[in-house]
């Protein structure tokens, strides 16, 4: 199980990355794949106690979701009626 945290944490930042460095039409869902990555690789430091990355993980996840919140994503769960960004 540890493996498979590991490398899908991996493979969603690699993905987030790629989403956000293109700056086309689907950059800001990098965000959504940075969310997955710091949890799972937040539940990978986790299980082999390693508390400097669980941190790291914790502080990035907070970075995620600033992000989440200024591409207007987070707006579409939290505002009932809201239809997303404008």
């Amino acid at each position: 199980m540890n493996a498979l945290f590991e490398w899908s944490g991996a493979l969603f930042g690699m993905l987030g990355s790629l989403l956000l460095a293109t700056h086309g039409p689907w950059a800001r869902y990098g965000w959504l794949a940075y969310l997955a990555a710091n949890i799972t690789m937040g539940l990978f430091a986790s299980a082999i106690g390693a508390y400097g990355l669980l941190t790291q993980q914790v502080g990035f996840t907070a970075t995620t979701l600033f992000g989440l919140h200024r591409a207007g994503l987070l707006r579409r769960w939290t505002a009932p009626g809201d239809s997303g960004p404008r």
